[in-house]
């Protein structure tokens, strides 16, 4: 993880639950953070990742399921088309 100039940073003062102290200091034993402040910052992105993630998923089913029939039988042929393509690439080999 990329560490944020600090100047650039903001100081606050806050109260946390045990479990939440517990799950930061977990992550500074296991190297993952520095201190405190990288826990904190680390958690938080692992949070927005997981929410743009659900997002994602939700706007993705809103567009299949708002297709027309044509529109959805489209999107069954190009993907019938990509997967076709692709059967021929090794994923692990490609640069």
């Amino acid at each position: 993880m990329g560490t944020v100039a600090r100047l650039a940073r903001q100081k606050i003062s806050t109260t946390i639950s045990p479990a939440t102290l517990s799950h930061l200091q977990r992550l500074i034993e296991r190297g993952e953070a520095k201190n405190l402040a990288e826990a904190i910052d680390l958690a938080v992105d692992r949070l927005l990742v997981f929410e743009n993630r659900e997002r994602l998923e939700r706007d993705t089913a809103a567009y299949f399921d708002n297709l027309s029939p044509e529109q959805s039988a489209e999107e069954e042929r190009l993907a019938a088309a990509l997967s076709q393509a692709a059967r021929g690439v090794d994923f692990d080999r490609e640069p």
